[in-house]
């Protein structure tokens, strides 16, 4: 879950440059994707000393999680605008379900993760 935790930080912080270069750097805003990379990239990097990984890597779910939370309503908006309606900033729906859908790959694969370490201790 380590590398995992790293590569989904990259991501989040490629995505974010993207956008905001994407988008003539007109707002600060474009970055929000990266600001969420950076410290799950962070959290990554710690996890990988094996006697923190567990409690570092649930705090770098809950960073996922608020990230999700923030991004979630771009994947209703993106299919609306697949479907032709208009919306409002379509570049930012774009990287907003983007970076949900990113994140809810991330925190499903984080909470299989710990099932999974749970069934093998119990064994």
């Amino acid at each position: 879950m380590t590398k995992t935790t790293i590569y989904t930080g990259i991501i989040l912080i490629i995505l974010g440059i993207v956008a905001y270069f994407a988008s003539h750097a007109q707002s600060i805003t474009a970055l929000i994707p990266a600001f969420f990379g950076v410290p799950i990239f962070i959290l990554g990097l710690i996890a990988r000393k094996e006697s923190i990984r567990k409690h570092v890597i649930h705090g770098a779910l809950v960073v996922a999680l608020v990230g999700l939370v923030g991004s979630v309503n771009g994947i209703p908006q993106f299919v609306s605008m697949l479907l032709g309606n208009d919306v409002l900033r379509p570049a930012a729906v774009i990287v907003k379900a983007i970076m949900a859908l990113i994140l809810i790959v991330y925190i499903i694969m984080g909470i299989n993760s710990f099932v999974q370490a749970r069934r093998d201790k119990n064994k």
